[in-house]
Protein backbone atom coordinates (compact mmCIF):
# COMPACT_ATOMS: atom_id res chain seq x y z
CA UNK A 1 0.00 0.00 0.00
CA UNK A 2 3.14 2.34 0.25
CA UNK A 3 3.78 4.83 -1.90
CA UNK A 4 7.05 7.50 -2.14
CA UNK A 5 6.79 11.01 -3.35
CA UNK A 6 7.47 11.94 -6.69
CA UNK A 7 8.61 15.37 -6.14
CA UNK A 8 8.79 17.97 -3.75
CA UNK A 9 5.37 17.80 -2.05
CA UNK A 10 5.70 21.85 -2.25
CA UNK A 11 5.67 21.44 -5.79
CA UNK A 12 2.92 18.54 -6.58
CA UNK A 13 0.58 20.52 -4.85
CA UNK A 14 1.55 23.39 -6.86
CA UNK A 15 1.21 21.32 -9.93
CA UNK A 16 -2.16 19.98 -8.79
CA UNK A 17 -4.00 23.29 -8.55
CA UNK A 18 -2.45 23.84 -11.67
CA UNK A 19 -3.89 21.12 -13.59
CA UNK A 20 -6.14 18.98 -11.66
CA UNK A 21 -3.90 16.07 -11.23
CA UNK A 22 -4.23 15.58 -7.39
CA UNK A 23 -7.30 13.68 -5.88
CA UNK A 24 -9.35 14.48 -2.65
CA UNK A 25 -6.87 17.04 -0.95
CA UNK A 26 -6.40 20.59 -0.34
CA UNK A 27 -4.31 22.85 -2.00
CA UNK A 28 -2.36 23.10 1.99
CA UNK A 29 1.14 20.95 2.30
CA UNK A 30 0.47 17.62 3.13
CA UNK A 31 2.96 17.91 6.15
CA UNK A 32 1.20 20.25 7.38
CA UNK A 33 -2.85 18.73 7.45
CA UNK A 34 -1.96 15.49 7.39
CA UNK A 35 -3.62 14.72 4.57
CA UNK A 36 -1.92 12.34 1.45
CA UNK A 37 -1.42 13.05 -2.36
CA UNK A 38 -1.66 9.90 -3.74
CA UNK A 39 -1.43 10.75 -7.33
CA UNK A 40 2.27 12.53 -6.66
CA UNK A 41 3.77 9.86 -5.92
CA UNK A 42 5.68 6.50 -7.29
CA UNK A 43 5.92 2.87 -6.09
CA UNK A 44 8.43 2.05 -3.30
CA UNK A 45 11.85 1.45 -3.77
CA UNK A 46 11.24 -2.08 -2.23
CA UNK A 47 8.40 -3.31 -4.77
CA UNK A 48 9.53 -5.53 -7.41
CA UNK A 49 8.25 -6.76 -10.93
CA UNK A 50 6.64 -10.04 -10.58
CA UNK A 51 6.50 -12.71 -13.10
CA UNK A 52 3.58 -13.24 -15.18
CA UNK A 53 2.59 -16.18 -13.38
CA UNK A 54 0.68 -16.13 -9.68
CA UNK A 55 1.19 -17.91 -6.54
CA UNK A 56 -1.33 -21.03 -6.54
CA UNK A 57 -3.71 -22.24 -3.61
CA UNK A 58 -3.62 -18.62 -2.36
CA UNK A 59 -7.12 -16.49 -2.28
CA UNK A 60 -6.18 -13.54 -4.62
CA UNK A 61 -7.39 -9.84 -4.53
CA UNK A 62 -5.69 -6.25 -5.18
CA UNK A 63 -5.80 -3.36 -3.30
CA UNK A 64 -6.35 0.47 -5.05
CA UNK A 65 -6.46 4.09 -4.24
CA UNK A 66 -6.70 7.39 -6.07
CA UNK A 67 -3.42 6.01 -7.51
CA UNK A 68 -5.29 4.20 -9.50
CA UNK A 69 -8.42 6.35 -10.76
CA UNK A 70 -9.68 4.78 -13.19
CA UNK A 71 -10.00 0.36 -12.91
CA UNK A 72 -12.18 -2.06 -14.90
CA UNK A 73 -13.69 -3.84 -12.36
CA UNK A 74 -15.09 -6.24 -14.56
CA UNK A 75 -11.68 -7.55 -15.49
CA UNK A 76 -10.49 -7.40 -11.80
CA UNK A 77 -13.06 -10.26 -11.36
CA UNK A 78 -12.19 -11.95 -14.72
CA UNK A 79 -8.37 -12.18 -13.50
CA UNK A 80 -9.67 -14.37 -10.58
CA UNK A 81 -9.36 -12.01 -7.76
CA UNK A 82 -11.71 -12.49 -5.14
CA UNK A 83 -12.26 -9.06 -3.37
CA UNK A 84 -10.82 -5.40 -2.98
CA UNK A 85 -9.59 -3.15 -0.09
CA UNK A 86 -9.92 0.17 -0.76
CA UNK A 87 -8.16 3.92 0.36
CA UNK A 88 -10.78 5.46 2.48
CA UNK A 89 -8.87 8.23 4.18
CA UNK A 90 -5.46 9.01 6.35
CA UNK A 91 -4.61 11.41 9.01
CA UNK A 92 -7.73 12.97 9.70
CA UNK A 93 -8.01 15.67 6.49
CA UNK A 94 -7.83 13.32 3.77
CA UNK A 95 -10.74 11.08 2.30
CA UNK A 96 -9.78 9.48 -1.06
CA UNK A 97 -11.78 11.30 -4.13
CA UNK A 98 -12.00 8.13 -5.64
CA UNK A 99 -13.11 5.94 -2.65
CA UNK A 100 -16.56 5.73 -3.25
CA UNK A 101 -16.07 4.48 -6.84
CA UNK A 102 -13.77 2.47 -6.11
CA UNK A 103 -15.69 0.55 -2.99
CA UNK A 104 -18.92 0.52 -4.98
CA UNK A 105 -17.90 -0.29 -8.19
CA UNK A 106 -15.87 -3.61 -7.17
CA UNK A 107 -18.92 -5.07 -5.05
CA UNK A 108 -20.75 -4.39 -8.63
CA UNK A 109 -18.62 -6.76 -10.26
CA UNK A 110 -19.24 -9.24 -8.02
CA UNK A 111 -15.74 -8.89 -5.24
CA UNK A 112 -16.09 -9.07 -1.75
CA UNK A 113 -14.37 -5.35 -0.49
CA UNK A 114 -12.89 -3.75 2.85
CA UNK A 115 -11.64 -0.23 3.46
CA UNK A 116 -8.07 0.75 4.83
CA UNK A 117 -7.02 3.72 6.53
CA UNK A 118 -3.51 5.09 6.16
CA UNK A 119 -2.35 6.05 9.89
CA UNK A 120 -0.23 9.11 10.23
CA UNK A 121 0.63 8.88 13.97
CA UNK A 122 2.20 11.88 14.25
CA UNK A 123 -1.23 14.14 13.04
CA UNK A 124 -3.51 13.49 15.95
CA UNK A 125 -4.92 10.10 18.21
CA UNK A 126 -5.45 6.89 17.10
CA UNK A 127 -8.80 7.36 18.67
CA UNK A 128 -9.53 10.08 16.37
CA UNK A 129 -8.29 8.05 13.60
CA UNK A 130 -10.34 5.28 14.09
CA UNK A 131 -13.54 7.55 14.24
CA UNK A 132 -12.59 9.52 10.89
CA UNK A 133 -12.00 6.22 9.43
CA UNK A 134 -15.06 5.17 10.19
CA UNK A 135 -16.90 8.09 9.59
CA UNK A 136 -15.81 7.87 5.89
CA UNK A 137 -16.50 4.41 4.92
CA UNK A 138 -14.36 2.21 7.17
CA UNK A 139 -17.56 0.64 9.06
CA UNK A 140 -18.37 -1.85 6.71
CA UNK A 141 -20.49 -4.79 8.67
CA UNK A 142 -19.81 -8.65 8.48
CA UNK A 143 -22.83 -9.17 5.61
CA UNK A 144 -20.90 -11.78 3.75
CA UNK A 145 -19.10 -10.05 1.73
CA UNK A 146 -17.39 -6.74 2.81
CA UNK A 147 -14.39 -7.56 4.97
CA UNK A 148 -12.74 -5.88 8.06
CA UNK A 149 -11.28 -2.55 8.17
CA UNK A 150 -7.45 -2.41 7.97
CA UNK A 151 -5.06 -0.08 9.81
CA UNK A 152 -2.20 0.69 6.75
CA UNK A 153 0.44 2.08 8.91
CA UNK A 154 4.27 2.01 7.73
CA UNK A 155 7.62 4.31 6.86
CA UNK A 156 6.64 8.46 7.44
CA UNK A 157 6.46 9.30 3.44
CA UNK A 158 6.60 13.32 4.88
CA UNK A 159 9.90 13.06 7.02
CA UNK A 160 12.93 11.22 7.60
CA UNK A 161 11.89 9.44 10.95
CA UNK A 162 10.38 6.67 9.46
CA UNK A 163 8.42 6.26 12.87
CA UNK A 164 6.83 9.48 12.94
CA UNK A 165 9.10 10.59 15.68
CA UNK A 166 7.65 8.18 17.85
CA UNK A 167 9.03 5.57 20.70
CA UNK A 168 8.33 1.83 20.77
CA UNK A 169 5.90 2.71 23.98
CA UNK A 170 3.99 5.49 22.67
CA UNK A 171 3.56 4.19 19.03
CA UNK A 172 2.49 0.93 20.43
CA UNK A 173 0.18 3.09 22.10
CA UNK A 174 -1.26 4.97 19.51
CA UNK A 175 -1.88 1.68 17.42
CA UNK A 176 -3.97 0.32 20.23
CA UNK A 177 -5.62 3.44 21.08
CA UNK A 178 -7.14 3.10 17.03
CA UNK A 179 -7.70 -0.48 17.56
CA UNK A 180 -9.59 -0.29 20.42
CA UNK A 181 -11.52 2.33 19.06
CA UNK A 182 -12.47 0.14 16.06
CA UNK A 183 -13.04 -3.11 17.97
CA UNK A 184 -15.48 -0.76 20.33
CA UNK A 185 -17.57 0.83 17.39
CA UNK A 186 -18.14 -2.23 14.98
CA UNK A 187 -17.45 -5.15 16.85
CA UNK A 188 -14.74 -6.64 14.29
CA UNK A 189 -11.03 -6.63 14.09
CA UNK A 190 -9.10 -4.72 12.11
CA UNK A 191 -6.40 -6.04 9.98
CA UNK A 192 -2.97 -4.56 10.57
CA UNK A 193 -0.74 -3.79 7.16
CA UNK A 194 2.71 -3.09 7.47
CA UNK A 195 6.53 -4.06 6.89
CA UNK A 196 8.47 -6.71 8.98
CA UNK A 197 11.36 -4.24 9.39
CA UNK A 198 8.61 -1.40 10.34
CA UNK A 199 7.50 -3.52 12.91
CA UNK A 200 10.63 -4.39 14.61
CA UNK A 201 11.75 -0.84 14.05
CA UNK A 202 9.34 1.30 15.29
CA UNK A 203 7.47 -1.31 17.88
CA UNK A 204 10.35 -3.07 19.33
CA UNK A 205 8.42 -5.97 17.61
CA UNK A 206 5.99 -5.87 19.96
CA UNK A 207 3.70 -8.82 20.67
CA UNK A 208 0.34 -6.76 22.28
CA UNK A 209 -1.36 -7.78 18.80
CA UNK A 210 -0.47 -10.96 17.56
CA UNK A 211 -3.52 -12.62 19.55
CA UNK A 212 -6.34 -11.08 18.75
CA UNK A 213 -5.70 -8.56 15.53
CA UNK A 214 -4.90 -10.24 11.72
CA UNK A 215 -1.50 -9.36 9.87
CA UNK A 216 -1.33 -8.23 6.23
CA UNK A 217 2.35 -8.49 5.52
CA UNK A 218 4.07 -6.50 3.08
CA UNK A 219 7.23 -8.53 1.24
CA UNK A 220 7.51 -8.39 -2.75
CA UNK A 221 10.41 -10.79 -2.33
CA UNK A 222 8.97 -13.44 -0.55
CA UNK A 223 7.74 -16.40 -2.25
CA UNK A 224 4.29 -18.15 -1.00
CA UNK A 225 5.94 -21.02 0.40
CA UNK A 226 7.56 -18.31 3.11
CA UNK A 227 6.70 -15.42 3.64
CA UNK A 228 8.79 -13.66 6.78
CA UNK A 229 6.58 -12.25 8.90
CA UNK A 230 7.48 -10.24 12.82
CA UNK A 231 8.20 -13.17 15.27
CA UNK A 232 5.17 -11.78 17.10
CA UNK A 233 3.13 -13.29 14.64
CA UNK A 234 2.94 -17.38 13.66
CA UNK A 235 1.89 -16.58 10.38
CA UNK A 236 0.10 -13.74 7.43
CA UNK A 237 -3.40 -13.31 6.78
CA UNK A 238 -2.73 -11.29 3.95
CA UNK A 239 0.07 -11.06 1.85
CA UNK A 240 1.04 -8.48 -0.56
CA UNK A 241 2.97 -9.80 -3.34
CA UNK A 242 3.59 -7.25 -5.49
CA UNK A 243 2.92 -3.52 -5.62
CA UNK A 244 3.35 -3.39 -9.62
CA UNK A 245 0.03 -5.16 -10.42
CA UNK A 246 -2.07 -5.08 -13.30
CA UNK A 247 -4.95 -3.38 -11.65
CA UNK A 248 -3.24 -2.05 -8.52
CA UNK A 249 -1.13 -4.17 -5.57
CA UNK A 250 -1.64 -7.79 -5.55
CA UNK A 251 -2.53 -9.15 -2.28
CA UNK A 252 -3.40 -12.95 -1.12
CA UNK A 253 -5.24 -14.46 1.75
CA UNK A 254 -3.97 -17.54 2.85
CA UNK A 255 -6.00 -20.34 2.36
CA UNK A 256 -9.62 -20.51 1.80
CA UNK A 257 -10.25 -21.48 5.57
CA UNK A 258 -8.62 -18.09 6.61
CA UNK A 259 -10.32 -16.21 3.88
CA UNK A 260 -13.91 -17.46 5.31
CA UNK A 261 -13.42 -16.51 8.95
CA UNK A 262 -12.03 -12.87 7.72
CA UNK A 263 -14.86 -12.22 6.15
CA UNK A 264 -17.05 -13.53 8.95
CA UNK A 265 -15.46 -11.70 11.73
Amino acid sequence: MRKTPLVPLSLAVAASVAGGALTGCSSKDPRSTGARQDAAVVQPQTGSVRPASRPKGLIPGVDVSAYQPKINWASVKARGNRFAYVKATEGVRYVSSTFTAQYAGSRKAGLDHGAYHYATPNTSSGKRQADYFLAHGGGGKADGHTLPGVLDIEDNPYGKNKCYGLGHAKMVAWISAFLTEYHARTGRRAVINTFKDWWIDCTGNSKAFSAKDRLWVNDHKATASRVPVPSAWSSYTIWQWTDKGAYGDEDYVKSAAVYRKLLAD
